[in-house]
């Protein structure tokens, strides 16, 4: 055929013939199928095709000369031409030897897949001389076409769509001739993802770039509601490394709300072969996605990513788009690409936003963009008013479409209701760098125009707009990891939401890791009160069902959610070591947790009471110290991660601490097996006096400086009433001498995660002369710490 490549005839060498959609989805078809990547057949139009229906019915000159003049960033004379030139396409006349071929390329799919199947039409733009440019999301692509008829109708709209308002506006921003730009129209057979579900997936965290981790959004349905950001989908991460060595990495889940599904309308009264329904409360309460589902598709990914590195001869992030058919119940790749925004940017320069002032909180929602921004509100309800928006305001609005491209770059932020952080709005924030908080839910009700707001996307996954213009400071950090100390230079990390940002300094791992803020921040409930589920009432028990909706069980939570707090921390700084403190709650601040009130006890003074090692073999405690330990062992065996080394807390005495290793290994955690490391928190002046005797039963010491300075000098941390509370004491120094000669003296790994380095450069200058193995800071304090330790090193000399 003149005008039509099938996509076993197609590859990446194609660009100019088909653009980059197509040859892409050639490549993918005729390249990885060995590798069992499954990708639906069908065919291409070429550019010459475009050229020759453009020539059929004169149009090219025409089109041109209506072009010539036209302000694109004067939106109504940017809809009169977009609008005539498309009206002149859509009554244009096929050329009959054109619909010959799409009509006999159909015959072929229909002898493959049966009579009349049912085929997708996506529009995929090239430029004769700018094989690079993908113009992606710019045109139209239409679903659930059937009969070849139909298909030519749908070709012509196609083609009209290079014409859209965005596509035209598109073009001249990036500065190319519209004469220059053909669209290829690619026919691929539909998979029946209506009935199951659908979604898109990056080779990389969109959010900051790190590598190692399969990003997927899924939800119910066709894909487009994904892509529009019409639905809050779910979320997986799954890592890659361990992935490709058989191991099911899912480092986080997240349950969207998928509100809305786009199946097939056959007989819809106004021609449009689809239609958005409810999704029933049930499956909203569920994942979309299974675990298999997740595994399988992020093995898809890194293939694919793999296959098209090695194409361009250099790592290649993609961005990809699935489905899965509910008839046979397997997973497709319908589209990849390349990502254009996270993997083209450099790490020169270590940027951190940070909040100095807090108003009303006015709605939350995910973060995109590890930013902060202000501006006054403008509420926008639909596109036809995006012209209202003013530069240097926050839009506030339901949800984005490419339509809305030629304003959102003069917007200082994007708020939406609806959407995730793969969604239209998502997408555009990162490529014009600003922050969005997408998936609010009730922005558009909560905000108003001409409200000043702050936009937080600075502290993690969730972002939050405050009334009010607050406050916020940026620290920029150049990045030198050249020349690094021979102490190892660590980090305190407690937040998974910031550990594949905090990734990105230089590092040699985390020296702490607090369950503490997984269990507060992620399960949010008393590990009791999900075990013991029937001794709550019943408003209690609804709370309770809602955190753990899409969970097999209560227990199944905890586990869960604990392991992929874990797991998100240990595949940031993989393969470096991550030391992972076991749970250090006192009893108030159990108490606090959700249902915990009716399960701990009222002690006069919880920061010696029931609290670390003491609580793992209490009575009380058994049951919610064995889901711990079942999460360390979903991380270290089934997530492959076995760089966490496990830390114990506040151990009173040498039997103390071989009590809980017995325990630990009745679990499944035993010392020495599977090369477990299990260190002591050295924070009680015991620890450090009987420090040899403690030595022969663990692999090291981290000590705790604030806590062995409250317990040595009897003064409460948490008390502002007595002073005195002072790390540089001569008796704290003393004993963490004692601590770290012991150590050194044994062959045993001796580090600081305390506060004190990071508050402290003379202390941190002290404890290199020591001969410390490691030092744990605060990320902020990372690069001017690490300056003192070289320097501390090279007065060594």
């Amino acid at each position: 055929m003149r005008y039509i490549r099938t996509f076993s005839e197609l590859g990446m060498s194609d660009v100019p013939l088909v653009g980059g959609k197509n040859a892409s989805l050639g490549e993918m078809f005729r390249s990885l199928r060995a590798e069992g990547v499954r990708v639906p057949d069908g065919f291409a139009t070429t550019s010459g095709a475009y050229r020759h229906f453009l020539d059929h019915n004169h149009l090219a000159e025409r089109i041109q000369t209506r072009l010539k003049g036209v302000d694109s960033d004067d939106l109504a004379q940017l809809e009169r031409a977009g609008a005539e030139i498309r009206g002149w396409i859509l009554n244009a006349e096929m050329p009959p030897d054109l619909a010959g071929e799409i009509t006999a390329a159909y015959g072929n799919l229909a002898r493959q897949y049966g009579p009349e199947p049912d085929v997708a039409a996506r529009s995929s733009a090239t430029a004769e001389d700018l094989p690079n440019a993908s113009f992606a999301g710019q045109q139209d692509t239409f679903l659930n076409i059937r009969g070849a008829e139909n298909l030519l109708v749908i070709c012509r709209r196609v083609f009209a769509s290079l014409f859209n308002d965005r596509a035209i506006s598109y073009r001249v921003h990036q500065g190319f001739d519209h004469a220059q730009v053909a669209l290829s129209i690619g026919v691929q057979k539909m998979v029946r993802s209506d009935i199951a579900s659908s979604g898109v997936m990056f080779t990389l965290d969109t959010e900051t770039g790190f590598r190692d981790v399969v990003f997927i959004n899924a939800a119910y349905g066709l894909g487009e509601n994904v892509v529009q950001g019409a639905v809050n989908p779910d979320e997986f991460y799954v890592f890659k490394p361990t992935l490709m060595e058989g191991k099911r990495p899912i480092l986080k889940r997240h349950l969207g709300t998928k509100a809305i599904k786009m199946i097939y309308a056959k007989d819809a009264a106004d021609g449009n072969p689809t239609q958005n329904i409810p999704v029933p409360e049930a499956d909203r309460l569920r994942f979309s996605l299974t675990d298999d589902d997740a595994l399988e598709l992020a093995r898809f990914a890194v293939k694919i990513e793999r296959h098209y590195s090695k194409l361009a001869g250099q790592d290649r992030p993609m961005d990809i788009e699935w489905a899965k058919d509910g008839v046979d119940g397997k997973l497709y790749i319908v589209q990849a690409r390349p990502e254009t925004v996270r993997s083209r940017e450099t790490r020169d320069v270590y940027e951190i936003y940070a909040l100095e002032s807090r108003g009303k909180l006015l709605t939350s929602g995910k973060s995109v963009g590890r930013r902060i921004a202000t501006g006054v509100a403008h509420v926008i309800e639909k596109s036809a008013d995006m012209a209202r928006l003013r530069t240097g305001e926050v839009l506030v609005t339901d949800m984005t479409d490419p339509d809305w491209e030629p304003v959102m770059k003069t917007a200082a932020a994007i708020v939406t209701n609806r959407g995730g952080r793969t969604c239209h709005a998502a997408i555009v924030a990162r490529e014009l760098g600003i922050p969005a908080i997408v998936g609010c839910g009730d922005a558009t009700e909560v905000i108003r125009s001409g409200m000043p707001v702050t936009a937080n996307c600075a502290e993690g996954d969730t972002g939050q707009v405050y009334e009010g213009e607050q406050k916020f400071r940026v620290d920029r950090i150049a990045l030198d990891s050249a020349h690094r100390p021979r102490t190892k230079i660590m980090m305190n990390v407690g937040n998974p939401d910031q550990a594949f940002e905090n990734s990105f300094l230089p590092n040699d791992g985390v020296g702490l890791a607090r369950l503490e803020f997984i269990i507060n921040h992620s399960i949010q409930a008393h590990p009791r009160a999900l075990l013991e589920y029937d001794k709550l009432g019943p408003d209690e028990q609804r709370h309770i069902d809602r955190l753990t909706a899409g969970y097999a069980d209560r227990r199944a939570y905890f586990i869960s959610r604990l392991a992929e707090g874990i797991g998100t921390i240990a595949a940031a700084f993989h393969p470096k070591p991550v030391i992972v403190r076991l749970s250090d709650f006192k009893s108030n601040e159990y108490a606090s947790l959700f249902g915990g009130a009716g399960f701990e006890p009222n002690e006069e003074n919880p920061m010696l009471g029931l609290r670390g090692a003491s609580r793992y073999y209490s009575e009380s405690f058994r049951d919610s110290f064995a889901m711990e330990c079942a999460a360390l062992r979903r991380v270290r065996e089934d997530m492959g991660l076995d760089n966490v080394i496990v830390m114990i807390p506040f151990v009173r005495s040498v039997d103390e601490a071989k009590n809980v290793l017995a325990i630990m290994r009745t679990h499944g955690l035993e010392r020495g097996k599977a090369g477990l490391k299990v260190y002591l928190m050295c924070e009680i002046p015991a620890n450090a006096l009987l420090a040899e005797e403690f030595l022969q039963h663990l692999d090291g010491f981290s000590i705790g400086s604030n806590d062995l300075t409250q317990l040595t000098l009897g003064v409460d941390r948490d008390s502002g009433l007595v002073t005195g509370f002072d790390e540089r004491n001569p008796a704290v120094l003393k004993l963490m001498e004692m601590a770290i000669q012991a150590a050194r003296k044994l062959g045993k790994y001796v580090g600081i995660c305390g506060q004190a380095p990071s508050d402290y450069p003379e202390i941190t200058t002290w404890l290199v002369r020591q001969g410390i193995g490691s030092i744990s800071l605060n990320p902020d304090s990372v690069i001017p710490m690490t300056r003192v330790v070289q320097q501390a090193e090279q007065s060594l000399k």
